[in-house]
């Protein structure tokens, strides 16, 4: 995966040979000391079935997901793709909607956590 890919901010985590990838929001920032590691935002880039992540080994399909999490059980969108390529540009669209302020994160918490949330909106504001 191209870094071209990926909006500001946005960071290839890790990417397999069979073309999944994960891509995390400022990794510098998400290191428990300015904000919870746990919540770091994450794209997947999977095939198969939306039931196993990268690495959890999962039957391949033709259809590719890209996936935005907030924290590892808060699912913020999804969106499925025909083939990689088109994947590859859902997962620039995603990451740039993100960093632009248009994807309502907070919409995703059943229980918001208001101070995070605010925090996560001045860093998203432009620090």
């Amino acid at each position: 995966m191209d870094a071209d890919v990926l909006a500001d901010g946005w960071r290839l985590w890790n990417e397999e040979p069979s073309g999944r990838a994960i891509v995390v929001f400022r990794p510098d920032v998400f290191d428990a000391d300015r904000f919870p590691a746990p919540c770091l935002p994450t794209v997947y880039l999977t095939n198969g079935s939306r039931n196993a992540r990268p690495g959890a080994g999962q039957r391949r399909t033709d259809e590719w997901h890209v996936t935005l999490f907030l924290e590892p059980e808060v699912e913020a969108e999804s969106t499925t793709f025909d083939d990689r390529a088109a994947a590859l540009e859902g997962v620039r669209d995603v990451t740039e909607r993100f960093v632009a302020g248009a994807i309502d994160y907070r919409g995703a918490y059943q229980v918001p956590r208001e101070a995070y949330l605010d925090e996560l909106d001045d860093l998203i504001g432009g620090e």
